[in-house]
């Protein structure tokens, strides 16, 4: 089994409510988001892919058209948008808009806020 990568990133706002007095994240702020998406696939198509990279793009102008610059809480619709809620959002959008064009199977959706933690959604592969 072969596995790509395209990794995405982003600028938006958040706040998460519920969370104990003084932390944080309970406050109004903002990340640059990277996003990773995973496809992997049994076999090669074409000149040697799993899926052509340029076959992604749409999903990085729905990124850049409906997140960038975005407070998340309005846009996701979820009253705590965290990262593995975002995560599960795009995998969606991404089974949703362009799962049936892929050489490959579309895996995992990785969201990290920082560069040291991040949260990923696994798609079901069965």
């Amino acid at each position: 089994m072969w596995r790509i990568g395209k990794r995405f990133s982003f600028d938006a706002s958040h706040r998460l409510p519920g969370l104990p007095e003084g932390h944080k994240c309970g406050r109004l702020h903002g990340h640059t988001y990277t996003v990773e998406v995973v496809v992997e696939g049994d076999s090669l198509t074409g000149p040697g892919f799993v899926t052509d990279f340029g076959d992604l793009a749409p999903f990085g102008q729905y990124i850049n058209d409906h997140l960038d610059h975005r407070h998340l809480n309005d846009v996701l619709g979820v009253i705590a948008p965290t990262s593995e809620r975002l995560a599960w959002h795009l995998a969606q959008w991404l089974k949703d808009h362009l799962a049936d064009s892929l050489g490959g199977r579309l895996a995992v959706v990785r969201v990290s806020e920082t560069p040291s933690s991040w949260a990923e959604y696994v798609l079901d592969l069965t």
